[in-house]
């Protein structure tokens, strides 16, 4: 679509403070201490600025290699944004004619920089960037180089109202990378960071480690062959809903996987990304539990497995009371931090998605919680836990005594709540704001990587601005949850814009636009044709989609 209509420029810091006040809450959003040290962590240990501009130059070259003179990046400061991560996009100031730089852009990471880009690409150059099963990068509008539009004097400043946006579901893995190679994957970092993603899942590989750590307690391979799932069921066993179906895994695929791991984190971290790592939940092969028969176990039910047969069914879980607990857990983090040579800090652990815990007296659920953040602390002393929220909505189990018990069994602020399905059920609103946890509003979208044909656009435009803005809010990210991708790429590509957006979206202006090359020689006004306008979009993609053979 063309840009909009310029407006009166502000000086840039000036516009954003006016923002701020505006909106009624401060840009830098609620305050946790040990988030704030956290943020401290992810300054001081990301990758030098210039590796960083030479991750979102590699991500141009691979987008657009025709152009690969036409735009300069330079990491800068929060300082220069206002205090927060922010974009900004002028044009260059030596442009002398083709070959010269003719566009800016500056970031606070290579993540910000290459989301600039996206926003400068789609803006105004009427380009659309997609997954390559939903259309692929659509760059034909795009001007030749030295002839790129040019934007309004004084530049473009967009900064993010909230530090995280998140990406993945922890069954993602399964439903739609579990064939993955490094070519896809570069694909996809590539498409994360033009999206403005800079908290991603990282859960590629983890099986070796697994083996590295159960080796300490004599496990072999052979006792884990029944423990890990098929490549397209990992992430189920992974969360002890089942164990051994679709294995046993080959020495060579996983050793393979564990390179692919360390490929998709150094590209993640080149552009200042902060990928999230598995912890220990508890879940532990069957062989354990006969190495240690004191040990305390429990025998968990059937999950969704055909006939309840013992070969698929009915995993171990540790009890959290049990000292191997956070010994385990503790040799887990250390062995990834041994083996990735960093981390970021933020692990993911779901010990009872879709898994109802044995007891629900309050005390008992804060100990596991309790525990669980214990084993992460001791291998990683600034850990913070990230848990889906999945459980609040989809199990009845979770009263307020119980969820309260979970979310308190830690310090505020060293645990952060996925609100995964917050565009149609959000917990946010009868939870206090998940009882003074900090979380993540997240659109969920897709189940079990089906092709959906709708979105609530509507909820997507404003639920995270109405989250952010209500009274004690909580919340500190907005992101995607989505099972399986590659679909609806309109939904997606206004979810990932909402990391950058401090007021509701208005759904009419942003549709109001349909390029010529979709629809014929006039373009429509989404005013006049109302609802309407949203469908024939969507529907206008998926025919695209048709043509390419996608």
């Amino acid at each position: 679509m063309p840009p909009p209509p310029p407006a009166p420029r502000l000086p840039l810091l000036l516009a954003l403070l006016i923002a701020c006040a505006a909106s009624g809450v401060g840009c830098s959003g609620p305050r946790f201490a040990q988030l704030d040290r956290l943020r401290e962590l992810h300054q001081r240990e990301r990758r030098p600025a210039a590796e960083q501009a030479d991750a979102a130059r590699g991500l141009l070259a691979r987008l657009l290699p025709s152009h690969p003179a036409s735009f300069e990046f330079r990491v800068i400061s929060t300082a220069q944004c206002g205090g927060k991560a922010c974009f900004i996009i002028n044009n260059h100031p030596s442009f002398d004619g083709e070959g010269t730089p003719e566009i800016l852009i500056l970031g606070a990471t290579g993540v910000e920089i290459s989301a600039g880009l996206h926003w400068y690409l789609k803006n105004y150059c009427a380009a659309h960037i997609s997954w390559a099963k939903t259309g692929g990068a659509q760059l034909s509008s795009v001007p030749y180089p030295g002839s790129l539009p040019r934007v309004p004097a004084g530049g473009i400043l967009i900064q993010r109202p909230v530090d995280w946006s998140y990406y993945q579901n922890a069954v993602t893995s399964s439903y739609s990378f579990a064939w993955w190679d490094w070519e896809r994957w570069e694909k996809e970092i590539d498409w994360m960071a033009l999206q403005g993603i800079n908290l991603p899942l990282a859960f590629t590989g983890q099986e070796t480690i697994w083996q590295k750590v159960f080796q300490r307690y004599n496990i072999s391979k052979s006792d884990l062959d029944d423990f890990f799932g098929g490549p397209a069921f990992l992430s189920w066993s992974r969360m002890a809903n089942m164990h051994g179906w679709g294995g046993p895994l080959p020495q060579t695929w996983l050793d393979d996987q564990l390179t692919l791991q360390k490929k998709i984190l150094s590209r993640m971290y080149a552009f200042g990304m902060s990928p999230v790592l598995p912890a220990f939940s508890g879940n532990i092969p069957a062989a354990l539990k006969l190495k240690f028969p004191s040990a305390k176990v429990t025998h968990l039910g059937n999950w969704f497995t055909v006939d309840s047969n013992p070969r698929w069914c009915c995993t171990y879980l540790l009890d959290a009371s049990d000292p191997l607990y956070v010994e385990i857990g503790k040799l887990f983090i250390e062995e990834q931090i041994r083996e990735y040579g960093r981390t970021s800090h933020v692990y993911n652990c779901d010990t009872f998605d879709e898994n109802t815990p044995p007891l629900s007296d309050p005390n008992y659920i804060s100990s596991l919680g309790a525990a669980t953040f214990r084993a992460m602390q001791s291998g990683d002393d600034d850990a913070i836990w990230l848990m889906q929220g999945w459980l609040f909505t989809y199990d009845p189990f979770w009263e307020p005594p119980q969820m309260k018990a979970l979310l308190h069994s830690v310090p505020v602020g060293r645990m952060i709540v996925l609100d995964l399905y917050a565009e149609v059920k959000p917990v946010w609103i009868n939870s206090d704001q998940f009882y003074g946890v900090p979380y993540i509003w997240c659109m969920l979208h897709n189940f079990a990587a089906d092709f959906e044909m709708y979105g609530v656009l509507d909820a997507v435009a404003s639920g995270p601005i109405d989250a952010r803005l209500s009274e004690n809010s909580t919340m500190v990210g907005v992101g995607m949850s989505m099972e399986g991708i590659e679909q609806n790429p309109i939904v997606y590509d206004l979810m990932s814009e909402m990391g950058f957006h401090h007021r509701q979206v208005d759904l009419q202006y942003g549709l109001r636009h349909i390029q010529q090359e979709d629809t014929g020689n006039q373009l429509l006004d989404c005013k006049m044709l109302g609802e309407f306008c949203t469908k024939l979009y969507i529907t206008v993609q998926m025919v695209k989609m048709t043509k390419t053979g996608m």
